[in-house]
């Protein structure tokens, strides 16, 4: 598996922040707050892609993408991040991330790679995220949490023109196991737009929390 990605991904991704692409069976699946979710329905497995559109008020584009990045900072903001850390593996770096699930069910934990690019567009800067699962990894399950072998997201982000941030953000993740309909629905519909709303609190305290490290 390439260790790297390629030029059209991070081109496909900042383009759908001005047309996203919905043919071929995507469906507006809920709108909360200004968030749209849309999603794919995947036959091989029977789960559901996502597409997510909208727009962090008062959230300025560079500092999402700082946010978004910054690992540390993520452990403090995010509660459902039981672990999160990226190691050197055989000479690569990979990230780390274990997810708190609620019980009875186990908690996931992948290994995946990442990279960001500040794109600039006809005098527009783009900051796009991609990251994807990296099975080859060499680091060793756990055996009360499920790794999750098959995820990826890429992640766009510019300024909306009035201080705030347009986001769009494609995912995919196959949690494994017996996950109840109920929670992977509650899953889209409020735990996306609750993380939006996190990292919005998040953005808005970044300064005071890099000035006290």
């Amino acid at each position: 598996m390439s260790l790297h990605f390629g030029e059209e991904e991070f081109d496909s991704a900042w383009r759908e922040l001005d047309e996203p692409q919905l043919e071929g069976g995507w469906e507006l699946f809920t709108e909360n707050m200004g968030v749209k979710i849309y999603r794919l329905l995947d036959k091989e497995t029977g789960l559901y892609e996502y597409k997510i559109i909208g727009v962090l008020s008062a959230c300025p584009a560079q500092q999402c993408a700082d946010v978004y990045m910054d690992l540390a900072y993520r452990k403090q903001w995010d509660s459902y991040v039981k672990e999160l850390q990226e190691k050197e593996f055989e000479g690569h770096k990979a990230i780390y991330w274990e997810v708190k699930y609620p019980f009875p069910l186990s908690n996931r934990d992948y290994v995946y790679i990442r990279e960001r690019r500040d794109i600039q567009v006809e005098g527009r800067t783009i900051y796009v995220v991609l990251a994807r699962s990296s099975p080859n990894t060499p680091l060793a399950e756990k055996s009360s949490v499920m790794r999750v072998k098959d995820y990826k997201q890429s992640l766009a982000m510019e300024t909306d023109g009035a201080g705030g941030t347009k986001v769009f953000m494609n995912y995919f993740d196959n949690p494994g196991g017996m996950i109840p309909t109920w929670l992977v629905n509650w899953a889209a519909k409020s735990g996306v737009p609750g993380f939006l709303t996190d990292m919005k609190k998040a953005c808005n305290n970044y300064d005071g929390h890099c000035q006290k490290k």
